[in-house]
């Protein structure tokens, strides 16, 4: 069956399909991994996006159910250049062309990927309508002018009750904003109690939770979306140890005072060279985020630049001045991607341990016993 992807600036490019059959709207965007497709598909943050992969050949290992990064795809559609049927893996256990329609999601292949990458390199990202029906070009373009991008993809993306994944050692909440599996699995592997929770979570109810330390997840969109976020981090900033993972690296850029802005066409792919500026160390990273912190809205806050991107300069970490708090533009859970950065959990784990120690708490006798006394002294009003 044929497949039609039509852009916002009226490239139209036509296919085979795969997947399902329908219409979809999204914001095109790219990824440059040579392998890892079934991970970017159940990224949680591509909701919304149809994701087109510049590596031509996709599908030829076929799907696993170990490699999911999520319990279901959010992608409008996906792009390839050649999509392979049959897969030839002792691991799989399903066709990517079968995935898709499970999930009512449309590919295309026999697309010109290359075109379509330098477009979005030159044009920026921008809205594009794929469709297996035979409507008039005429009526695509209006049905894509009128329907708008999501803005709510966090809601979307993240669960909708907490749970816990129980361990023996340091008690993290992960507070869900479109969570990756992998960041879960890096901090289970390390034996941490893991409390998941909704995004929306207020900061008095994480409190209620007895945190060790905050683990603020990746995530779909653009993060002034989500502003009560931001005022959540803001309220546990200096209370508890915090680690910001790319939309969770936003979000405490601007609850320390930082802004955000949208980059042209977005770092997607497992190639992302980052340079660590206390060491000079150059560390390939593994990354999906449109938007970025604005260098120069650092200046006055109390934020420290820690890493950069090799290739466009841009913001890939900070740390807070004061407070045991930082936080990456990049994956370090790394799936697909390098294992190179997996490092920053243990840090994430060094800084709660000495936080601790530094900031004691008070022995639970003590604060039964002011619980008590306080109960005690309200019942005699």
């Amino acid at each position: 069956m044929q497949a039609r992807l039509l852009l916002e600036d009226g490239t139209l490019f036509t296919g085979q399909s795969f997947g399902a059959e329908g219409a979809s709207v999204g914001e095109v965007v790219f990824n440059t991994g040579i392998t890892g497709y079934q991970e970017v598909i159940s990224d949680p943050s591509y909701c919304g996006q149809i994701v087109t992969m510049t590596f031509p050949l996709i599908g030829n290992y076929g799907i696993t159910r170990d490699d999911f990064e999520s319990v279901r795809p959010f992608i409008h559609g996906f792009v390839t250049r050649r999509y392979e049927e049959v897969p030839s893996n002792w691991r799989a256990q399903d066709s990517l062309g079968h995935l898709l329609k499970e999930y009512g999601i449309i590919g295309i292949s026999e697309v010109d990927t290359r075109m379509l990458t330098r477009i979005i390199r030159r044009h920026g990202v921008m809205k594009g309508i794929l469709t297996t029906g035979s409507e008039r070009v005429e009526e695509l373009q209006e049905r894509m002018g009128t329907t708008p991008l999501p803005r709510n993809q966090v809601a979307w993306t993240s669960t909708k009750n907490i749970f816990s994944s129980p361990g023996t050692k340091e008690r993290i909440v992960l507070i869900d904003y479109g969570a990756k599996s992998g960041i879960l699995r890096e901090l289970t592997q390390r034996g941490c109690d893991v409390i998941v929770v909704p995004h929306n979570t207020t900061a008095d109810e994480i409190r209620r939770l007895h945190p060790d330390g905050i683990q603020l997840s990746n995530g779909p969109g653009d993060p002034k979306d989500v502003p009560e976020s931001v005022e959540t981090v803001r309220q546990l900033l200096g209370e508890y140890p915090i680690f910001g993972i790319c939309l969770g690296h936003q979000l405490f850029a601007l609850a320390c005072g930082a802004d955000t802005d949208k980059l042209k066409f977005g770092h997607r792919g497992g190639n992302h060279p980052v340079k660590e500026l206390a060491s000079g160390r150059c560390y390939i990273t593994s990354q999906n985020h449109g938007y970025t912190v604005k260098e120069e809205s650092v200046a006055g806050t109390d934020l420290v630049v820690t890493h950069i991107n090799n290739n466009d300069k841009t913001i890939e970490g900070l740390k807070h001045a004061t407070f045991p708090a930082f936080s990456v533009q990049y994956h370090p859970e790394a799936a697909p991607g390098p294992f190179d950065s997996s490092y920053l959990f243990d840090q994430f784990l060094d800084m709660i341990r000495e936080h601790k120690l530094k900031n004691p708490e008070r022995p639970r006798q003590a604060q039964l016993s002011e619980m008590l006394r306080g109960e005690l002294q309200y019942a005699q009003k």
